[in-house]
């Protein structure tokens, strides 16, 4: 009875506070709404403005309006859409309210490929002929790859500015599941599938280690040459200050001609008050991308022939999908949408993913083809668009990519888990059944698979291994045996891509929104956006729910929410998969 009493009493204190931090959470949001009304209407830029660009949150592929922007001290996030920042960047260069932009940034929440777009609006922003200066204290090197296209780079003279090459490191899970006692059954096509091998060993295969070895120095040769190009100095120059590791301290920046300036931060903001004809640093005004993206835009077409573009971006899932994860029923509904629509004379798939369910992909490579039946269909990559995330762009018209972007990973895994002793020797917990039917407990995660079993996954993991290079090759218009060449699972940039013909052009977004216009013969259009994009605070609200319920969650069990948040992960990844295990993160 006295266990009973405290845990009714630690359920009531559980739901008490719960109730509180709801309440306290709606009280801030109201006051931050009240304080933030002038903040929703238009921003008047002000003239001789500098577009103030930090990057210092989370970039995202498009964001909506945040209701928590301006309460970050009380630890809500928020994010910047990669369309809005390309927005304000062009935006500002025909705003004559903007005399320049100041950079300034240490280091950047995104991928290659984010970085390369928002460079090149950069680039166009120069034809303005408006200023472009960067500061920072510590430039990491995807810091310094954008900074690079500026007028003057200054750097604090204690600072330090990376660059030094490309590295990138996998996390392997042989070990732990050793300890566990959790043994991963493993199937795959391709030599070059590297998905699974965390799963399997503790280091990665040669076949690994060479594809990604290429790839890297693709990314590399790219970079080195962008950067020779605003720097003005020669390309072998560049690769051997990276390379040998010349710069080690502030001074070494200017010595090896990287950086313009060694400056305080002080002596920059004097520069662009000169720079902006104003007389002293309080008068300077630097407009945040935030309230940029809140001042006038230019006028809207009101055509009724409109583009539609199609975010796909995350994990590739059945079922309904969100701003993270691609949902086949969510893309597939929008596809659909656009297919259907008369007004809808193109199509632009931005696909930002590195695949995931077999099924699902395929579901939506589904949608893809009949749409390219009823109008122009363009796909622009982001960061990744690999293995499921290839399939579902393979059959469109042109396939635009970033030649930093990561693609490719032609293959197929089958992976599941068998937990039988985790859950006997770790959790003391086990297994009995009855079942009618050799096969009928396939899949289950408490026994290993009988040679038949395995045999039954292999040949299915062929058959759509099959499927999918006969997709790519119908697709892309090219023999089988040449798609069998290339596949396998191995990885590509979007440069090599090019070379090899999985990718048509290389580019961004607005290129590929421009091959669409083409090829529908428009000569006004609209832009219209889809899926929907999800209410930042219904995304907190469910955030919060979820954290609530840990408070009342008896003491005892909460023990083992790690243990089972792991499997929860390890059941996510079972399955056929056409994914990479994660994107690679290049450093």
């Amino acid at each position: 009875m006295k266990q009973f009493f405290k845990y009714v009493f630690a359920s009531m204190i559980g739901a008490f506070l719960s109730v509180l931090l709801l309440f306290f959470v709606g009280f801030l949001l109201i006051i931050g709404s009240i304080m933030r009304v002038s903040d929703d209407q238009k921003i008047e830029v002000k003239n001789h403005s500098i577009l103030h660009i930090q990057l210092n949150e989370e970039i995202v592929e498009r964001s909506a309006d945040n209701p928590f922007e301006g309460l970050e001290e009380y630890g809500f996030t928020t994010t910047l859409g990669l369309t809005s920042i390309l927005e304000n960047i062009d935006k500002a260069s025909s705003d004559p309210n903007i005399d320049g932009i100041y950079i300034d940034v240490s280091d950047i929440n995104a991928g290659l490929s984010t970085v390369e777009e928002i460079r090149n609006a950069l680039i166009r922003f120069k034809k303005s002929n408006k200023f472009i200066y960067a500061y920072s204290e510590f430039y990491t090197q995807k810091a310094y790859y954008l900074s690079s296209v500026a007028d003057s780079v200054y750097l604090n003279p204690s600072g330090l500015l990376e660059l030094k090459g490309f590295s990138t490191q996998y996390m392997f899970f042989k070990n732990a599941f050793e300890k566990l006692e959790i043994k991963p059954e493993i199937i795959r096509v391709g030599s070059f599938k590297s998905a699974v091998e965390p799963y399997m060993s503790d280091h990665m295969s040669d076949s690994n280690k060479l594809q990604i070895n290429v790839y890297l120095q693709s990314l590399f040769n790219h970079m080195v040459s962008n950067i020779a190009i605003a720097r003005n100095m020669p390309k072998d120059s560049v690769r051997n200050i990276a390379l040998q590791l010349k710069v080690r301290n502030a001074g070494d920046a200017i010595t090896y001609k990287l950086a313009d300036r060694l400056a305080y931060k002080d002596e920059l903001l004097m520069r662009l008050v000169k720079s902006s004809n104003k007389s002293s640093i309080k008068e300077l005004n630097l407009v945040t991308m935030h309230q940029y993206s809140k001042s006038s835009k230019p006028d809207i077409s009101i055509s009724k022939n409109k583009v539609a573009v199609i975010y796909a971006s995350g994990e590739i899932n059945s079922g309904s999908g969100n701003d993270e994860t691609i949902g086949s029923e969510t893309i597939s509904k929008a596809i659909r949408k656009a297919r259907l629509d008369e007004s809808i004379k193109a199509i632009v798939l931005r696909v930002n993913s590195p695949g995931g369910s077999a099924l699902a992909s395929d579901v939506i490579w589904r949608e893809v083809v009949l749409a390219k039946k009823a109008k122009p269909f363009i796909v622009s990559m982001g960061d990744v668009a690999a293995s499921g995330g290839y399939l579902i762009a393979c059959a469109a018209d042109t396939i635009v990519a970033e030649p930093t972007t990561i693609t490719g990973s032609i293959g197929v895994f089958g992976i599941l888990f068998n937990a039988e002793n985790f859950f006997k020797n770790k959790l003391g917990i086990t297994f009995d059944q009855v079942k009618i039917g050799e096969y009928a407990d396939l899949g289950n995660y408490t026994k290993a698979l009988s040679p038949a079993e395995r045999n039954i996954i292999q040949n299915e993991v062929n058959r759509i291994y099959a499927d999918f290079t006969t997709k790519v090759a119908e697709g892309r218009g090219m023999d089988i045996n040449a798609v069998l060449r290339i596949a396998g699972g191995r990885v590509y940039t979007g440069t090599d891509a090019k070379n090899i013909g999985l990718v048509d052009v290389l580019g961004n977004t607005e290129d590929a929104i421009e091959i669409a216009v083409k090829k529908a013969k428009l000569t006004e259009y609209r832009i219209v956006n889809y899926p929907e994009i999800s209410n930042p605070f219904q995304k907190f609200m469910s955030k919060l729910t979820e954290e609530a319920k840990l408070y009342l969650m008896p003491q005892e069990y909460k023990a083992l929410l790690p243990y089972a948040k792991t499997f929860e992960q390890l059941k996510n990844n079972s399955g056929l998969q056409t994914r990479l295990l994660m994107s690679p993160v290049i450093e």
